[in-house]
Formats: structure tokens, sequence, C-alpha cells
């Protein structure tokens, strides 16, 4: 599952099939998979995926994806502000001023989950 270092397309690729494994009501982070694909400083890369992932004819639950504090730095992409924290909200995940509340108790690690 590891893109070629330089690769967008692919390295895209990459991170949509790890976040299509972030089971319903968990959230990740940006970094997690970054470090999952073993490209640990690429986070904005992972972000950059995101904000592209949405319209693709599979889709991806870019939503369970948060920084590395909890928090929904990725809300503008879902065209309206509450979009994110809603979509969270309908699969158990409680949100409070833009944070998932008891992020370590819902927070999955790519990493630890599907193993390097």
């Amino acid at each position: 599952m590891k893109a070629e270092k330089g690769d967008k397309n692919d390295f895209f690729e990459d991170v949509y099939a790890v976040v299509r494994l972030i089971p319903k009501g968990r959230v990740t982070s940006y970094g997690a998979i970054a470090r999952y694909l073993g490209t640990g400083r690429s986070s904005r890369m992972v972000g950059w995926a995101m904000n592209n992932s949405h319209g693709l004819q599979e889709p991806v639950p870019a939503h369970r994806v948060v920084n590395r504090l909890g928090m929904l730095t990725g809300k503008a992409h879902f065209g309206s502000d509450d979009a994110m924290q809603k979509l969270l909200e309908a699969e158990g995940v409680t949100v409070e001023n833009d944070c998932v509340v008891d992020f370590e108790r819902f927070f999955w690690d790519p990493g630890r989950e599907l193993g390097f």
C-alpha cells in the first residue's frame, strides 16, 4: 500500500485506501495515516488528499480524519461549517467546539489496527 516517493497520485490513492478502512464511529489523524504509509512527515499531504477526496466515485469518509488533537481542521471542505460534525455525530462521535470529545477513546491507529 505504500506509494513511491514523489508520486502524488499513488500517495493519494494509498491515503484513500487507509481512510476507507476507518470503522464507523472512529477517527484517526493525518499524522497517523502518514506514519502508517511510511511518510511520517507528510501529514499535510494527507490533508491535501482529504481535500481532494470529495466527489470521488468510490466515497472516502474524510470526516473521520482530524488533526492530532482531535480538532476538525478540515471542516471548511465539507460544504458547510457543521457538516463534518454532523457526519461524526451520526456515527456516535461527540464533537464540542470543533473538537472530538474523548478523542483517545475514538482514535483509530492504522499502525496498530492494520499492522506495519
